[in-house]
């Protein structure tokens, strides 16, 4: 089941019937307090299509709350908007937002972000725990341990490391790393792993150290 979030009913119809065709089921909202009511019941949305000018509560402010709840901070978030600049761009995807597209958009591209998604995602769920040193991935449970203290990550966070240690030893440059994590191929911009990169290394604590830069290249985890 997908959500999706978008006050213009036109555009809600088309990409409705667009996905419908496609075998997805989906819901749609006009508003974010209908779509707080919906995450109120049992039912888990796969992905949430998010639009960022919305009346009342926007996108980006819904996109934080997904983020920063334990309940719903797993679910991935592609944002849609008619907003195209990269200022916009980078505050999504900081945000934590799993990808973005930009209207006017074809719905086969639409189809294809969304498949890209959701593959990405359950596959990085997927398989044993990851351990590097004192840190230990528990995929089962998505949660970060260094030695027996857990550490609370942001979702962006967790595919970071994860990803980092499943390439340990190798040097990840940061456009590798946008679009593994991303799926974003917005060429040269390093601001929203950089960003991310720090503040991961902030809640491993020493265990952060683990994460070294390579002047000029990117990041890694191990020789």
């Amino acid at each position: 089941m997908i959500y999706y979030v978008e006050d213009e009913k036109n555009i809600r119809e088309l990409v409705e019937y667009a996905l419908l065709a496609n075998g997805f089921e989906i819901k749609c909202f006009s508003e974010g307090a209908a779509l707080w009511q919906e995450l109120r019941k049992d039912v888990r949305p796969e992905l949430i299509l998010l639009d960022i000018m919305l009346p009342g509560e926007n996108g980006l402010e819904i996109l934080h709350r997904l983020k920063t709840d334990g309940k719903t901070r797993d679910i991935p978030v592609i944002m849609v908007t008619a907003k195209g600049s990269e200022y916009d761009k980078v505050l999504g995807l900081d945000s934590g937002a799993d990808d973005y597209i930009a209207k006017p958009f074809g719905m086969m591209e639409m189809v294809s972000r969304i498949k890209a998604v959701l593959r990405r995602t359950k596959k990085e769920d997927a398989g044993d725990d990851l351990v590097y040193e004192d840190i230990r991935v528990c995929n089962a449970s998505h949660k970060v341990f260094v030695k027996d203290r857990e550490v609370e990550l942001t979702k962006k966070e967790y595919d970071l490391l994860s990803h980092l240690i499943r390439n340990q030893g190798v040097v990840l440059t940061r456009d590798q790393l946008l679009n593994s994590i991303w799926g974003y191929d917005f060429d040269g911009e390093t601001r929203t792993v950089d960003v991310h990169v720090r503040s991961l290394r902030q809640k491993l604590g020493s265990a952060g150290d683990y994460v070294t830069t390579v002047r000029g290249i990117g990041y890694r985890i191990g020789e």
